[in-house]
């Protein structure tokens, strides 16, 4: 079932919204060659607790972290260790912070020292198609109309979107309805509410769409071994358009 948001849910969650934001500004500062991937992790746990937040993932179903911190060909949900990160790599962090009982999420693909232009550009494609999607974050518009858009703008750049793994929407719980394909039918889907809150979040890969789990049973990688990225905010629909809640 959907729920629309009232005012005072949306202020909880606007103020879980600007913790994630600010940690993973955090974590954009602190990225480097020879940081590990707990390092990471400890950063946004540090963070979030200190602004009296709780992580949301941290024991979300098991999940040990406080981050997903994935690496290179991870698509998401890569477990924090001591993997060194190198120059080259790219790194995607994804957050949550829970306000009063109230969830925010985001997630960014950062370059690590100096990176391929090959890498680059999978990463501002990956960003830009979540804004191609937020252009239809509008009351009547259809949830079809966002994940076509985000479709069209990365397989018209050359690549491919991963179809296992969605965004959804969120409030109380993390992972709420809707859920929202990175691809589909413009005109299709729920009709867009004011007051609807939503994770929209593409996993585009530079090869193939192909994803499997590894044996930790989170670690979601591309089958051909090729670089993934993600890029994620949550958003909320208003009278007024798309309200970006963590940017």
């Amino acid at each position: 079932m959907i729920t629309i948001k009232s005012q005072s849910e949306l202020s909880l969650m606007r103020q879980a919204g600007s913790i994630v934001r600010d940690a993973l500004l955090l974590v954009e500062e602190s990225i480097r060659p020879g940081i590990t991937t707990r390092k990471i992790d400890s950063i946004v746990y540090e963070y979030i607790t200190k602004c009296g937040a709780k992580p949301s993932f941290l024991g979300y179903e098991g999940y040990p972290a406080s981050a997903c911190v994935s690496v290179n060909d991870e698509v998401v949900h890569g477990i924090p260790s001591d993997r060194v990160i190198v120059e080259g790599d790219i790194v995607s962090v994804d957050v949550g912070a829970q306000v009063g009982g109230y969830h925010g999420d985001a997630a960014r693909t950062f370059g690590v020292g100096a990176i391929t232009g090959q890498l680059s550009n999978l990463i501002q494609v990956c960003k830009q198609s979540f804004f191609e999607g937020v252009k239809y974050c509008i009351e009547g518009m259809r949830l079809g109309d966002i994940s076509s858009a985000i479709q069209t703008y990365v397989e018209s750049n050359g690549y491919s979107i991963v179809r296992e793994l969605t965004g959804h929407g969120i409030g109380k719980q993390l992972h709420e309805d809707p859920y929202i394909p990175n691809y589909g039918i413009k005109g299709k889907g729920v009709r867009l509410q004011n007051g609807m809150a939503l994770a929209i979040e593409p996993m585009i890969n530079m090869g193939a769409k192909d994803v499997w789990c590894l044996e930790d049973g989170w670690t979601v990688t591309t089958r051909d071994g090729l670089p993934s990225a993600h890029y994620e905010n949550t958003v909320v629909i208003t009278q007024n358009g798309p309200e970006i809640l963590t940017l």
